[in-house]
């Protein structure tokens, strides 16, 4: 009897009834042999993720089975990382695997992280699980770097002596300083330029190649890690050569520049000296010039003396045996004639 409303429907819709229960049964059964499988994985292992949080991931088309595993992998290393946080981060595009790894490594290391911490640190685009294994293993830096074009830090001794030098650094990160923190190219800025300044503050080069290691402690006592997510653990120099005499280079060019300085100055005195020699000669024949000129006027004077009557022909003939005599004189002062 209780079946007999069904029997009484139409045969369409009683088909059609069927049909989307058949279609709910096979839905049902789907997502329970497709999730089912994880959801009990994830129940035996401890880790809590509830049923419905898997069909919210799949939903969102996100790899439910890598969630899953990433959550039992946390949780048999001892950690407590919730779903959403690992379904927040991967909807960040952060890098899930990297993270949990992290995550794993630094507690079986004793290291402090935080899963927050650490999808910070992945998201700003570093490698988390490398500045884990850097934080369990200390990483050694070049100074200077090679790769940017320098072999050498070159620094001048108070003598003027180069110094060549190769450093290494060895560096341990800290992690929960990583954030917001300089990187590992400003510690070995830092200590480049420290050890420039500690070559050039020595009075000699033989102190610097006879006691290296003072220039290390020097470094050292000025804390360069401050600041930053690293503890400076040592530095090393591993190399130091005796360069160019730098001192004596530039005496020599400074001299060389004197003496063009000099060479200079006297060819501008050398050329001061014809222009005044030049304009002596010039006054000198403007001097002749007007003597000629002067004489020119005599003439002129007698010839006007005459007619006033200031003059008369004995003193004429007077002047000109004067003008004369000394013609003679000049002749025979020429001929060398006493």
């Amino acid at each position: 009897m209780q079946y007999l409303p069904l029997l009484l429907l139409p045969a369409a819709i009683s088909l059609s009834l069927y049909i989307l229960l058949f279609l709910f049964i096979f839905a049902v059964l789907f997502i329970f042999f497709t999730y089912g499988r994880l959801y009990i994985n994830a129940i035996s292992s401890g880790a809590a993720i509830s049923f419905s949080k898997i069909i919210g991931m799949a939903m969102k088309r996100i790899d439910v089975k890598s969630m899953v595993k990433y959550c039992i992998m946390a949780k048999k290393a001892g950690i407590d990382i919730a779903p959403s946080s690992l379904e927040a981060h991967y909807l960040a595009g952060g890098n899930v695997d990297q993270a949990v790894h992290a995550i794993i490594a630094a507690s079986k290391a004793n290291i402090e992280l935080s899963f927050d911490n650490a999808c910070a640190i992945d998201l700003a685009g570093r490698n988390i699980f490398d500045i884990v294994k850097a934080g369990i293993y200390p990483r050694e830096f070049a100074c200077p770097d090679p790769a940017k074009g320098s072999s050498t830090l070159d620094a001048i001794t108070k003598d003027g002596i180069q110094i060549k030098v190769k450093v290494r650094i060895t560096l341990r990160t800290n992690i929960e300083k990583l954030v917001g923190s300089a990187a590992e190219e400003t510690i070995v800025a830092r200590v480049g330029e420290s050890i420039i300044t500690a070559i050039g503050s020595s009075d000699c080069y033989r102190k610097v190649l006879e006691r290296p290691d003072l220039i290390s402690l020097y470094v050292m006592e000025k804390k360069l890690d401050a600041g930053t997510a690293f503890t400076i653990l040592s530095i090393n120099i591993i190399d130091i050569t005796v360069g160019e005499n730098i001192g004596a280079k530039l005496q020599s060019a400074q001299t060389e520049a004197d003496r063009k300085v000099a060479l200079v100055e006297a060819e501008k005195r050398e050329k001061a000296a014809i222009a005044r020699q030049q304009e002596a000669k010039a006054l000198a024949e403007e001097s002749k010039v007007k003597i000629l000129m002067a004489e020119a006027e005599v003439p002129k004077a007698i010839v006007q003396a005459f007619r006033e009557g200031n003059m008369g022909i004995m003193d004429y003939y007077h002047i000109k045996n004067i003008e004369a005599d000394t013609e003679m004189k000049s002749a025979l002062s020429k001929q060398g004639t006493p």
